[in-house]
């Protein structure tokens, strides 16, 4: 079967392998919601600073990562080492999102899978420039755990941002139909998971989801750029909606001396979904913003560095003005609550 499977035009074999993994994960969470495990697996109860009111299985993980994994082992053998990373990162996520783990082990987690990652591929670069590779990989295993707080936000961001990884693995100057595949894959089990988890959601990614799909967001983009699959603001741009909200936001709580770990509602997506947009149109927006950022990027693909860095350097103006746009609406809509009068 894969023989047959590996005939074809790589397109059409990443659509293929899409499908069936949409199909997969869509077929685990529909089971897990029918039997009722989802909620003795883990389930979200909402508090204060939710912008959820009834309790949500966090079970999102459960139907994406064995999926992903599966398939990046199979199809992509060069990846194992990441989808073993993904995998342990979702057993020890599991266990936080059902028992609850201090931060200081889930963070040695996430370190020790970035260490044997990029441990095991070094890129010829300097070490210090390694170092700060490392050090960005990490920061995109909590950014997608920070990024998770809103229906089909998560998902979405997945499925847009694992298909652009797809396409320009496909496209670029010197190919990886492996990468191709393993990204098609992920971006298949997110579009199953959006199947519940689009507004108003069935189920919740969970930690036991947001960090392993973190964790590879980091890993595959590390390694396309290390094996010159693409240029290094490649995976940056693609993921730049993502990158620029939770980077800002945990710049200012830093700034105010918060503790940057616990909950809030402070993220332009949270705020955007308080002053009315709502979950949908807030997914919907953030979808089309990220959307542009992928279809900027590939068409990159093919033009000189000088081209490419200077409109990276225009798209980041772009997002700066958006959230400026959103800070400004944020604002007005706090003014207008507090002149509301007491009832």
């Amino acid at each position: 079967m894969l023989m047959f499977l590996f005939t074809l035009p790589g397109w059409t074999i990443a659509i293929l392998i899409a499908i069936a993994s949409a199909c997969a994960c869509a077929a685990i969470l529909w089971a897990l919601l029918k039997t009722g495990l989802a909620w003795r697996l883990a389930t979200d109860i909402p508090n204060d600073r939710s912008l959820h009111t009834r309790p949500t299985p966090r079970v999102g993980g459960w139907g994406i990562v064995p999926v992903v994994v599966l398939a990046t082992v199979v199809l992509a053998p060069h990846l194992w080492l990441a989808a073993l990373c993904a995998a342990a990162l979702a057993a020890v996520s599991q266990i936080d999102d059902r028992r609850g783990l201090p931060a200081r082990i889930r963070f040695a987690a996430h370190l020790a899978a970035v260490a044997i990652f990029v441990g095991a591929h070094p890129a010829p670069v300097p070490l210090w420039l390694l170092a700060g590779m490392s050090f960005l990989l990490l920061w995109l295993v909590n950014l997608y755990n920070f990024m998770d707080g809103a229906d089909g936000l998560a998902g979405g961001m997945t499925l847009f941002g694992f298909a652009g990884y797809a396409a320009g693995a496909a496209i670029a100057v010197h190919p990886s139909l492996e990468l191709s595949l393993a990204s098609a894959a992920a971006a298949g089990a997110a579009a199953g998971f959006l199947v519940f988890n689009f507004h108003p959601a069935k189920v919740f990614l969970g930690d036991a989801g947001s960090i392993p799909l973190g964790f590879l967001a980091g890993a595959f983009g590390y390694w396309g750029w290390s094996a010159g699959v693409w240029p290094v603001w490649f995976p940056a741009l693609v993921f730049s909606p993502f990158i620029g909200d939770a980077s800002v936001t945990l710049l200012r709580r830093l700034l105010r001396g918060e503790k940057i770990w616990q909950a809030h509602r402070e993220h332009y997506y949270q705020r955007m979904v308080q002053y009315g947009l709502g979950h949908s149109k807030t997914a919907i927006l953030w979808y089309v913003v990220m959307a542009t950022g992928i279809v900027l990027a590939l068409t990159l693909l093919g033009w000189s560095s000088a081209v490419q860095w200077c409109s990276v350097g225009a798209w980041v103006i772009v997002l700066v003005l958006i959230g400026i746009g959103v800070d400004s609406r944020w604002r007005r809509f706090r003014i207008a609550d507090s002149e509301q009068p007491e009832v």
